[in-house]
């Protein structure tokens, strides 16, 4: 996949050169230069068939972060704090999609009011706090898509941007106060997904390649481009 980086408080210096985030780093960075194209297509079309009013590539680019970043590395669901009254498993908003014990990851394509809390979540974990402990992070990464992704990926209209993240940073400087990099996704080269009538889902081809077969179903500071072409 491409994407567009953006780094506060020198995150993506510090995760790029510091031993104490490489490899977390380039374990995240492996995966998103490894998804291609074909991959979300066919993880699309998996999540359709699992639930046919899956609409957005939300479903599919999840289910590929977790199928491929290392389970022996990363921790899913992992509670910030060691409160019962926080670690229900139906408190996700306690909660961080990924997490190490040095870098918490949230995935965020929720709706746009969420972004400063889904900001704030490695804070939580990267910060002391009078609620117990459950870990203990030092950096973060959010995992979002840009405009463009969600134009094409056929996301809600309501769902938080990369360009939109960005214009929380400099307001929350002050509580923002751990090193993180925003990673906004950027569209696919081949196709899109259709947005309106039997076509809300489909996958679509673009600039002339044609995509897979596939029925519609009746009834998911600054900044460079990076990643690979694939």
């Amino acid at each position: 996949m491409q994407y567009k980086l953006h780094s506060h408080r020198n995150g993506l210096f510090l995760f790029e050169n510091d031993a104490r985030y490489q490899a977390d780093w380039l374990s995240i960075t492996s995966v998103l230069d490894s998804i291609t194209d074909d991959d979300l297509i066919e993880a699309h079309n998996a999540a359709r068939q699992r639930r046919p009013n899956c609409k957005s590539l939300s479903d599919a680019i999840n289910g590929l972060l977790r199928a491929r970043l290392d389970e022996a590395r990363w921790a899913r669901e992992s509670a910030i704090f060691n409160d019962p009254e926080y670690t229900s498993n139906r408190e996700t908003r306690w909660r961080l999609d990924f997490a190490t014990d040095v870098m918490a990851v949230e995935v965020a394509f929720n709706h746009g009011e969420a972004i400063a809390w889904n900001l704030l979540k490695p804070m939580l974990s990267a910060e002391l706090n009078h609620v117990e402990k459950a870990i203990q992070t030092s950096g973060g990464i959010i995992v979002t898509a840009t405009e463009a992704m969600k134009k094409a990926g056929n996301f809600d209209s309501a769902v938080g941007t990369f360009e939109k993240f960005l214009r929380y940073l400099n307001p929350m400087m002050n509580v923002l106060t751990v090193p993180i990099v925003i990673i906004g996704l950027a569209p696919p080269e081949t196709f899109k997904l259709g947005s309106e009538g039997l076509e809300k889902g489909v996958v679509l081809p673009v600039m002339g390649r044609p995509a897979p077969d596939q029925a519609p179903l009746m009834a998911a500071e600054e900044f460079a481009d990076f990643g690979d072409d694939s």
